[in-house]
């Protein structure tokens, strides 16, 4: 039974972990790839038992209460709390989405002759559209088939002459100098691969899937099919992590190239050393993983603020049925498409982003683990203890390491 439920449930967390990999965390990957080389492959592993403890976590209180993480966070905690955490995010969001444009219409300039500006734009209107016009069980199965476009760094990796002896040494076994541009590396991963727009999108999807359920009553099987999904996603999402890393590490770094301000940066540098066709899989993907991660950072800051005001929210309504939701689609492409339109540079959006992301992060996943824990709003289905313990570690590990940053040399 619990076989039949994740595959006929795939996607959600699949979705969710591929979006984990938006164009701005491929730049974030790609730099870290060329300035350290194989040296921080070894996070991947750290990564992704903590990044499944987390959106578990969210996609079980959507699961078993049937609202999302801003309705709960409104009616168990102070307003202030609640401010806080959808201010955060929705600036996060934003910004995000500006250096996703931005990054997608730079990829776009190095296949095609098209300006920046008019990129950024198209990419805005054909994505704010799509998420509008189309209902959310077809646009899923869309979302769900653009997962596919990672696959070209599966492909890049093994393109480029790799050198796997140290890629297992690296990873197995973990070096760190704790220096002050090692700590800005691992922030940027840390922050990157967990992302606060992924908790609020976790739990809305999985308020999506729970409308299929025959009975109210969440089942076991329904939790396990749920956390087995979840964590294919985490897998696929950290995965190409790594690869992105080792590929960047085995070709960039390896020449001495180890500065690269975007992800379009990248794949340049990537044509001569690894040939055309690793440049091109890598600017393909870029704009597939572009056209998954936007829908899924404009959709979940929707979602927050819709539940934050008690609108009427679902990717599943018409746009007649839910105005104010789509409404908050439409001014968070707008606010991305002016940030770019007013000459700000890509890279400055990716530090932004990833200094936001930093320090929304750790505000919400101790919220999450204090929602998570409660008896009387979960019942049997509160935190196990191993989840509290890797959310806990992760919400330390997230929060402490600016301050070790701030210790560094």
């Amino acid at each position: 039974m619990a076989g039949r439920d994740f595959f006929k449930r795939l996607g959600p967390g699949i979705v969710t972990g591929a979006a984990d990999d938006d164009p701005s965390g491929i730049g974030t990957y790609s730099q870290a790839g060329a300035a350290a080389g194989y040296g921080f492959l070894w996070s991947a592993l750290w990564l992704l038992p903590l990044a499944f403890a987390v959106q578990e976590t969210c996609a079980r209180l959507a699961l078993v209460t049937g609202k999302g993480l801003a309705a709960l966070i409104k009616s168990r905690m102070p307003r202030w709390v609640l401010v806080v955490a959808v201010v955060l995010v929705a600036v996060a969001n934003t910004v995000n989405i500006a250096a996703d444009l931005a990054i997608m219409s730079s990829a776009l300039g190095l296949i095609a002759p098209v300006e920046q500006w008019a990129g950024v734009v198209m990419f805005a209107v054909l994505l704010a559209a799509t998420e509008i016009a189309i209902p959310y069980h077809r646009y899923a199965r869309v979302l769900r088939w653009l997962t596919i476009s990672l696959l070209a760094y599966v492909a890049v990796l093994f393109v480029a002459e790799v050198d796997w002896g140290q890629v297992a040494t690296s990873t197995l076994l973990p070096q760190f100098d704790f220096t002050r541009v090692s700590f800005e590396l691992l922030i940027a991963l840390a922050g990157t691969t967990i992302s606060p727009y992924l908790f609020f999108w976790q739990a809305a999807e999985e308020i999506e899937e729970r409308k299929h359920i025959q009975t109210r009553r969440v089942r076991l099987s329904n939790l396990q099919a749920m956390r087995g999904d979840v964590f294919t996603g985490m897998f696929t999402g950290v995965f190409i992590m790594f690869a992105i890393m080792a590929t960047s590490a085995a070709t960039l770094n390896a020449q001495g190239i180890t500065d690269i301000a975007t992800a379009a940066d990248a794949a340049l540098a990537l044509k001569p050393i690894a040939g055309e066709f690793a440049g091109l899989l890598f600017l393909l993907g870029i704009l597939g993983v572009g056209l998954l991660s936007i829908p899924v950072l404009a959709g979940s800051t929707a979602y927050a603020v819709a539940e934050t005001f008690g609108w009427r929210e679902s990717l599943e309504l018409k746009p007649r049925q839910a105005k104010a939701f789509y409404a908050v689609i439409v001014v968070s492409m707008f606010v991305a498409l002016a940030l770019n339109l007013i000459g700000i540079e890509p890279v400055k959006f990716l530090i932004l982003a990833a200094v936001l992301n930093g320090l929304a992060a750790p505000v919400l996943m101790a919220i999450v683990w204090w929602l998570a824990r409660d008896k009387n709003l979960l019942g049997k289905w509160a935190s196990p203890i191993w989840s509290k313990l890797l959310l806990g570690m992760a919400t330390v590990a997230m929060g402490s390491l600016p301050l070790f940053w701030l210790l560094a040399k």
